[in-house]
């Protein structure tokens, strides 16, 4: 009965769409889930953005929600050593404020992204472990692209939840434990894209690049590792190419941002964790069209599990 239960999820979620996420359901990135595991994670993940300058009431076709919620259905399973298989299912909410004018925006299914993790190197030593791994997979076009304003006429397609296109989602993930021979500290580099196509609306919205750095040290670890707390610093770096509609590059649309902020893990019991990440922006490009993350929210939860199909 619970292989046929947990067949049934996992083909649920594979027929689910979806996006990538920010903040991952385990604190270190780069190892995929032991051999036979299962996860099932819930994330919660919310931006807001700076408004565009030359925005009134007329909406420009490269804009994007000031405010946006996404929340994240992950599921992992480790079908062998060194690889592991993720789907991920998020129901996003986007709005758009102008002072000028009524908000628009709403709420659909995002796009699916079905990804598998190969880890590729792994060395343990007195001081600790380092691994990396990469990680490929198709984003599929399986999310809303028809919401309107309350004249009803279509939102552009960078308020829509799904995008219309069929991207590639590529990362690279290294863990370093540790960290100048501190048992407990621990450095993890998480480094992804998103290379994209043309979508709905002829649009081709800019290929994003994501460079995450996170030193965590690990303050209460219990003696049977049944609870454990990690927290630490984060550096982000997030690039985004500028825009195309109709085959032409919307010029400043694209930029670049970095935020710094904290992360913190904790483990409850065996397989179960919960965690909470904010980033503020430090720095970021101005061009004109552009629309730089200014804050970035995301805590969750995650339950490990054996899974044997």
């Amino acid at each position: 009965m619970g292989k046929r239960i947990a067949l049934s999820a996992l083909l649920l979620l594979m027929l689910s769409p979806s996006r990538a996420g920010a903040q991952g359901p385990a604190p270190e990135t780069a190892p995929p889930l032991f051999p036979g595991g299962g996860l099932v994670s819930y994330n919660s993940i919310f931006n807001t953005r700076r408004p565009m300058p030359s925005a009134s009431g007329n909406l420009p076709v490269t804009v994007f929600p000031t405010f946006s919620h996404e929340g994240d259905i992950n599921f992992t399973w480790g079908f062998r050593r060194d690889w592991d298989l993720t789907v991920l299912i998020p129901l996003v909410t986007n709005r758009f404020d102008v002072r000028s004018a009524q908000s628009v925006g709403g709420t659909g299914l995002g796009d699916g992204i079905v990804s598998a993790k190969y880890r590729f190197y792994r060395r343990d030593s007195e001081r600790g472990t380092t691994q990396a791994s990469l990680t490929v997979g198709p984003k599929l076009p399986t999310g809303g692209t028809g919401l309107t304003d309350p004249s009803r006429k279509r939102l552009p397609a960078g308020l829509q939840p799904g995008s219309g296109s069929t991207d590639l989602f590529l990362a690279a993930n290294w863990t370093y434990t540790g960290l100048f021979n501190v048992r407990r500290l621990v450095a993890d580099e998480d480094f992804h894209t998103l290379i994209r196509t043309q979508g709905t609306q002829a649009t081709r919205l800019g290929t994003d690049v994501q460079s995450r750095f996170w030193l965590s040290y690990r303050p209460y670890e219990s003696k049977n590792g049944a609870r454990e707390w990690f927290i630490g610093p984060t550096l982000t770096w997030l690039h985004s190419q500028d825009d195309r509609v109709a085959g032409l590059t919307q010029n400043g649309s694209g930029g670049d941002v970095l935020l710094a902020g904290i992360t913190t893990y904790a483990g409850l019991r065996p397989g179960l964790h919960v965690w909470l990440g904010m980033d503020w922006a430090l720095a970021h490009s101005t061009g004109t069209l552009f629309m730089p993350v200014r804050r970035h929210i995301s805590f969750g939860i995650t339950q490990q599990f054996r899974l044997h199909l």
